[in-house]
């Protein structure tokens, strides 16, 4: 049927509105197409081109070089060295176990090691490079460079290994550097992201974990290219990080040199503190240990005999240690009768041999006794009896409070691990620490150093060092920080009667050099380096009632853990005081025999910055001491690094 004119115009014009609509719809297409590829490949081209980079661009971290550490005269106690070693990173090896297999054939790795990466692995980011194997050779990172393509993520590197010059003479103090452990990162808030590094290393002990956050520094980054199997194809760009700072002790190499030489064969410590500074210019205990051991990773043979050492070479003795004092106490409390207005210089006490205190008979070393003495004799001839009588005069407050004046029963501020507060003991703190009352024989004991009362070495040189200036000289360990000189703390005047503090002294002074003096025999000659001192020998065991009727057992018939504790503090010289050294003999017996001797020795060493003339001796010992001079110049070589001269 033939189409009017109306119907075929009326069809066009539907066919014109469909064919507007779908050009419409195709024009529209195409234009929101073209605004999605200007926005894909011009607003977010370098978006996109970031993310194409970032697979192919690792960043990694650079660990900071740690400081350096030197000596009071510069000398390298802590130093960094080149180290080569091989690292792995998770997320560019793949398959781990295959890669693994393929390096163990190149170098030599045991099952040990593996297991042991394995394990850091997993605790780790997948981007964090671990460490397979440290210090190895030039051939070992030859052999890995070349086999690259067949180990992906694996990357030979140069890094920084801790190096202690002086081996053990620094054990005690420096301590060493070992790889971050769980118990570490346990113990920081929020650890800094170079800490989660495996095998990073950071201070364990002694001045490298107490000043561990001057001494890291910030770590730096750098980005490198990797291709499709991980290796590293160029470096990028680098930010270095910031360097640890460099550190100087206040302690003079070749003196701790010599105080451990001195000290070996004994379980000793030997402290010298300058007396107007406060700076501790040599700080030993022996017997000692290699700190590089334990940056390299210690055997279990090794540290199993260190620990197996009845003389506990781990141990800080000159901070950790702590020990009845003994007679060195007595200065303290004849100071404390003396700033009562108890006691005069001549006021005398008669010594039996004994004194009976509340139905206790508390004995004198001496036991046919002293007879009539004042203070000089008391200290001269080291009198028990004449303090028992005193400390019950003065009492436990003042004793305890005088004892605190001169830097027993405090902790002092230096950064060395586990320094002890020891204990100048009061009424409130038996109180509070077995719940009883403070009895009088309680004080008659701490009144000759023993009982409860308990100090260090180094608080034990504190105390000589004020009693000699009559100041509050605080222990200084560091003398400079990137070589800025660290303020000296402390310094103050005691408040004590310095007429007291000259009698107290000269009584010292007569402990060495008079004939009757308990140290006579370690006396100095050379009249301008004469010291004054004071010996101790402090108890481990007790003496029961029917020993002393038979007779006391003598030291050397004791076992060497029951014998008596030797002792000896002196300053020098007596007239102008220059150091104070504290001296403390495990279980060697009396203090005039053990201690003393070392003491003297010391304190000559340091005065004359050098071995002394034999002329300072006396004349007997001459002989002997020339041979020990030769002996302990071949123990105690000092090593110098390139650039430095040896001190």
């Amino acid at each position: 049927m033939k189409r009017t004119r109306a119907e075929t115009d009326d069809t066009h014009r539907k066919l014109s509105r469909r064919a507007a609509l779908l050009g419409g719809a195709q024009l529209a297409f195409v234009g929101g197409l073209a605004a999605r590829m200007q926005f894909l490949q011009v607003d977010q081209a370098d978006q996109f081109r970031l993310l194409a980079e970032e697979n192919r661009i690792n960043i990694r971290l650079i660990p900071p070089s740690r400081g350096e550490v030197f000596d009071r005269n510069g000398l390298s106690l802590a130093r960094n060295a080149p180290s080569y070693r091989i690292v792995i990173v998770r997320e560019d090896a793949g398959d781990v176990d295959a890669v693994l297999e393929r390096l163990s054939q190149i170098i030599k790795l045991d099952a040990e090691t593996i297991t042991r990466v394995k394990e850091e692995m997993r605790r780790s980011a997948p981007f964090l490079p671990v460490t397979i194997a440290s210090d190895v050779t030039w051939d070992d990172i030859s052999r890995v460079s070349v086999n690259a393509p067949a180990l992906p993520g694996v990357t030979p590197e140069v890094g920084l290994s801790r190096i202690y010059p002086q081996g053990s003479d620094f054990a005690h103090v420096l301590g060493y550097v070992g790889p971050v452990s769980d118990y570490d990162l346990s113990k920081i808030e929020d650890p800094e992201p170079v800490l989660m590094i495996p095998r990073f290393q950071i201070g364990k002990v002694g001045v490298e974990t107490k000043l561990e956050p001057l001494l890291r520094g910030k770590a730096g980054a750098k980005r490198v290219e990797v291709n499709a199997t991980g290796r590293v194809m160029r470096e990028l760009d680098r930010r270095e990080g910031i360097p640890g700072s460099d550190l100087q002790l206040t302690i003079d190499a070749k003196l701790q040199g010599y105080v451990q030489a001195r000290l070996d064969g004994e379980s000793a410590s030997a402290v010298v503190m300058d007396c107007e500074s406060g700076d501790l210019v040599a700080c030993s205990s022996a017997p000692t240990f290699d700190p590089n051991l334990f940056v390299r990773g210690i055997s279990s043979r090794d540290y199993g005999e260190l620990t197996a050492n009845k003389y506990r070479p781990l141990a800080s003795k000159t901070v950790q240690g702590v020990y009845p004092p003994g007679s060195t106490f007595k200065m303290i409390t004849a100071m404390a009768g003396l700033e009562a207005g108890l006691i005069g210089p001549d006021d005398t006490a008669y010594c039996p041999g004994h004194l009976e205190v509340s139905g206790r008979r508390f004995h004198c070393w001496k036991r046919a006794g002293h007879g009539w003495v004042d203070l000089e004799t008391s200290l001269k001839r080291s009198c028990d009896v004449y303090y028992y009588d005193l400390a019950v005069k003065v009492g436990i407050e003042r004793i305890s409070d005088m004892a605190r004046k001169f830097g027993l029963g405090i902790k002092h501020d230096v950064p060395m691990s586990a320094v002890a507060k020891g204990l100048a003991p009061d009424m409130e703190w038996k109180a509070q620490t077995y719940g009883q009352s403070w009895r009088v024989g309680d004080t008659v004991n701490v009144s000759i150093g023993q009982g409860f009362m308990l100090a260090s070495p180094m608080q034990l040189a504190v105390m000589t060092a004020r009693i000699a200036t009559g100041r509050a000289v605080e222990p200084r360990l560091i003398k400079s920080v990137d070589g800025v000189e660290e303020p000296l703390k402390g310094g103050e005047p005691l408040g004590i009667n310095d007429n007291n503090l000259r009698k107290m002294r000269k009584a010292m002074f007569e402990v060495v050099n008079d004939r009757r003096g308990t140290a006579y025999g370690s006396r100095i000659i050379e009249e301008e380096m004469r010291m004054a001192g004071k010996t101790g020998t402090s108890q481990v065991r007790n003496i029961t009632a029917a020993e002393r009727r038979a007779g006391v057992i003598r030291n050397e018939d004791l076992p060497w853990e029951r014998r008596d504790h030797a002792l000896f503090v002196n300053f020098a010289p007596y007239d102008k005081p220059k150091y104070a050294v504290a001296v403390i003999v495990e279980h060697g017996g009396g203090g005039s025999k053990a201690a003393a001797p070392i003491a003297r020795d010391i304190t000559l060493q340091a005065l004359y910055g050098g071995p002394p003339p034999v002329e300072a001796y006396p004349a007997k010992d001459r002989e002997r001491i020339t041979e020990q001079q030769e002996r302990l110049r071949d123990a105690q070589p000092l090593v110098s690094v390139p650039g430095q001269d040896q001190a």
